[in-house]
């Protein structure tokens, strides 16, 4: 079967630098358009000018003739500056603001910690540039199960901060909940969307422990249980304006993973388009596949839709029963 798309976007990646950018940037890029990619390398992006350089690297490292283009983001910490988010909005490379609570996952140890305090000027020059901010949505206090974290920061920070700031554009990114669905679903729609990724439409907790330990299924936020897994596939499937794909794809190099003390991080980036195809098809719901892929991302950034269409070949395979995409020029 054939599945022509409008060219795809990936709203939320992570291209690491040095060699590691090098060795996966070609998977992204084969398949995508455009992305968002995440500012949390060490140092941190966080500023416009490191935004810039970090750019310039993506587009050095793409492969030959290729036309995707890196959308970057600059990493908030409690110091950031509202002057930065103007010098930001005026360079036409930054698209949003990446908020990682402290301690949140990978190198979020430069995080925030105080939202509503020292963050608030910044949030505020946010709303009048018009600069989303994208969530890790997780509180880090250790005394909240970590699979409860995403529901508490919910009560704790975003409803406040969206009482606070209505006019704030807000992507919670890689939801995991019934809770974060429900809370996208209730929010005014142009202001409030959520990303997913292919982990969790099609796993959920009990894939980490299968079998033995299962480090390339540990990702932040953790997999949760299967009614969680359910109700993100029925919220993303719906036709619903405020999803749209972010593979949230986080390369590790192997010995990271496979080690006493692996790294939270699954790298999808050359298989995601099949995977949320199968998502899709296995709901009935391949017709709205490509606003999901295509159009909601786009639309909420206030955007362009690509204008290239991509052709897909869709075939079953003996494999694990998946179905594999290979992408035809149309």
């Amino acid at each position: 079967m054939e599945l022509t798309l409008t060219q795809p976007d990936d709203w939320h990646l992570h291209l690491r630098d040095g060699s590691l950018l090098d060795a996966v940037l070609p998977h992204s890029a084969s398949h995508f358009g455009r992305a968002i990619v995440m500012p949390n390398l060490r140092p941190p992006v966080t500023t416009t000018s490191a935004a810039a350089a970090y750019r310039e690297s993506i587009m050095r490292a793409l492969p030959a003739k290729s036309n995707f283009t890196p959308l970057m983001t600059l990493y908030l910490t409690d110091s950031t500056k509202p002057d930065e988010i103007k010098l930001a909005r005026q360079s036409g490379a930054v698209f949003a603001v990446k908020l990682y609570p402290a301690g949140a996952t990978t190198n979020s140890q430069d995080g925030v910690t105080d939202l509503l305090g020292k963050c608030l000027p910044v949030l505020e020059e946010m709303v009048k540039q018009d600069m989303p901010l994208l969530v890790h949505g997780e509180v880090t206090d250790a005394a909240v199960d970590i699979f409860d974290r995403e529901k508490v920061f919910i009560d704790t920070v975003l409803q406040p901060l969206i009482h606070k700031l209505p006019q704030l554009k807000i992507v919670m990114e890689h939801i995991t909940t019934s809770d974060a669905v429900s809370f996208v679903e209730s929010s005014k729609e142009g202001f409030i969307a959520a990303t997913v990724t292919p982990q969790h439409l099609l796993l959920n907790r009990n894939s980490i422990f299968q079998g033995g330990l299962q480090p390339h299924n540990y990702c932040l936020p953790v997999l949760k249980r299967e009614t969680h897994r359910q109700a993100i596939v029925a919220a993303v499937t719906s036709g619903s304006k405020k999803f749209f794909l972010g593979t949230d794809s986080a390369p590790h190099e192997k010995r990271r993973k496979e080690c006493p003390c692996g790294c939270a991080g699954i790298y999808n980036a050359p298989v995601a388009l099949s995977l949320y195809a199968k998502v899709f098809e296995e709901a009935g719901a391949l017709d709205k596949l490509e606003a999901f892929t295509s159009f909601n991302g786009p639309d909420f950034y206030g955007l362009p839709r690509n204008k290239s269409k991509i052709t897909y070949v869709i075939v079953d395979s003996p494999r694990q029963g998946l179905l594999h995409v290979r992408t035809q020029a149309s």
